[in-house]
Formats: C-alpha cells, structure tokens, sequence
C-alpha cells in the first residue's frame, strides 16, 4: 500500500479508504452506513493523534493542502462524527442515526 497520509499517522492508513471522505454529508452519510465496530476502531485510532493531526494541519492554509494533508483534514472531521457517535450516543446511536434521515446537510463551513 501506498503511503496516503504525512508522517506520523501510519496508524490511521488502515482507515483511509474508509473515513478520509470528502464533504460533510458524506462524512454524515459514511457514520450513519457505519457499525458500531468500524465507528470505535476508527475512533479508538484516532483520538491520540488528533492534536497531532491539528498541529500540522494548522501550519498553512486550507487551499494550500497537498493530497496527504487533504486525506488527514478528512479523517479528522470524520472523526468528529464519529466522536458523536461514540462518546456521546454510544447505544443509541442507531435510534438517532434515523433523525439524520429528515434532517440532510445541504452546505457546511467545513465545505467552504
């Protein structure tokens, strides 16, 4: 496998294919197609390296992003979805997943 992320994040390319999405919709859509497992695996991965992951990606502006950082922004954000589902939610997430149904995302800021 090629590598798809900076340096210091070999642990999530596991989860590249799967989170690294982009748009905020498709995150919201990829966490409500998700299972619990994926969910707290991805989550379980992530949660130490995410001020990592924020550190670098604050070094230069958004537009200026080459195709690892994008991949890493991605995750990150995803992992604020996921964040939701796991400390939060936890059980209940499938009950909530259904109001997500009604309540689609059409623009974010993160989209910008």
């Amino acid at each position: 496998m090629s590598k798809m992320l900076p340096d210091g994040f070999e642990a999530l390319e596991y989860f590249v294919e799967r989170w690294a999405v982009d748009g905020t919709a498709n995150r919201d859509r990829r966490r409500g197609d998700s299972t619990e497992n994926e969910r707290v695996a991805f989550f379980e991965a992530a949660k130490g390296l995410i001020p990592q992951a924020l550190e670098l990606l604050d070094r230069k502006p958004l537009d200026e992003f080459n195709e690892r950082e994008q991949r890493l922004m991605n995750m990150v954000l995803s992992f604020a979805h996921v964040a939701m589902a796991v400390e939060m939610l936890g059980d209940a997430e499938p009950r909530h997943a259904r109001f997500r149904e009604v309540m689609r995302i059409t623009r974010s800021p993160a989209d910008a």
